[in-house]
């Protein structure tokens, strides 16, 4: 077979499948380029959506947790005070009974807002978090 016919097949065997890709118009190639620039906007825009609602969701129980720390130290300040007025109106019984209240409500405030914090971390995203975006699936 001569070189010219190994040619002329070669060419039959590209056009075989499908049209030649030097044949579109300059109008397909954008809108080709645009459909594919849509898709992948699209795309980023989905991977930003799931990480926000992973984040969101893990970072749910440590604003449960901050909300409840926070009444219990409100708490915590209203018995002091109570306990104080009381405390005065006597000068001896109550205020002690105020202050020990207000210690344990403190205390128990004081971890749930610790706890509340600690949760919230997770909307910086985490090591498992990290490692899949730097595989490339996906950044945010």
């Amino acid at each position: 077979m001569s070189a010219a016919a190994r040619s002329a097949g070669a060419a039959t065997d590209l056009d075989a499948p499908g049209e030649d890709p030097r044949e579109e118009s300059i109008g397909d190639l954008f809108g080709r380029l645009i459909d594919d620039g849509k898709s992948y906007a699209k795309a980023e825009i989905d991977v930003y959506r799931q990480v926000a609602l992973h984040r969101a969701g893990r970072a749910k129980n440590g604003l449960v947790a901050l909300v409840a720390g926070a009444i219990l130290l409100l708490s915590a300040l209203t018995a002091l005070v109570l306990g104080a007025v009381l405390g005065l109106s006597l000068l001896i019984g109550p205020l002690l009974a105020g202050l020990a209240i207000a210690a344990l409500l403190v205390l128990a405030g004081g971890l749930l807002v610790r706890s509340g914090l600690i949760g919230l971390r997770a909307l910086k995203g985490d090591e498992e978090e990290k490692k899949a975006l730097a595989r490339g699936e996906g950044r945010p």
